[in-house]
């Protein structure tokens, strides 16, 4: 009961992480769509008011990252919770089916992590799509096993650097 009770605080907890928007209105980080070159004024940092990213394309390349993440982790969360339902239910066969599919689910976010990696001219994004990459590697499915903030603190890292 306690593991139940666990589980589902975890589910509602990554369920609101995976709500996050990449638009800033709820957390998310790519704010703006103005240019540094237009004369967008800094913000308190220095860094433009608008959030744009120095480093060439990395403006497109962290809000494909960051677009995958949100489906990943949405996905993620929605498989683990018919994972803890068929389990409940004793279906192991669905349980199972539920499990490979948010093991998919990490294995296409870190897929899209690294073709971003890839596609950056932007040495410190493709430094961090390169680690989150990897990270997201480490995740499995294992309910008794998941860090219960580690999903959130892996997209507010790609967040807090598409916000520069």
């Amino acid at each position: 009961m306690r593991r139940l009770l666990a589980v589902t605080a975890l589910l509602t907890m990554l369920s609101g992480a995976a709500g996050c928007s990449t638009d800033g209105s709820a957390g998310g980080a790519a704010q703006g769509t103005g240019s540094t070159a237009a004369g967008t004024p800094p913000g308190p940092s220095g860094i433009p008011a608008n959030g744009a990213v120095a480093g060439g394309n990395a403006t497109q390349v962290c809000t494909v990252a960051q677009e995958a993440s949100t489906t990943a982790v949405r996905t993620y969360v929605a498989e683990l919770g018919h994972m803890l339902a068929a389990v409940g239910a004793g279906d192991s066969r669905a349980a199972e089916a539920a499990r490979g599919r948010a093991e998919a689910a990490l294995a296409n976010w870190r897929t899209a992590l690294r073709e971003q990696s890839g596609r950056t001219n932007d040495p410190q994004l493709k430094t961090l799509l390169t680690d989150l990459g990897t990270e997201v590697s480490a995740l499995g499915a294992d309910v008794e096993s998941i860090d219960e903030t580690e999903l959130d603190r892996l997209q507010q890292r790609l967040d807090q650097f598409c916000a520069r």
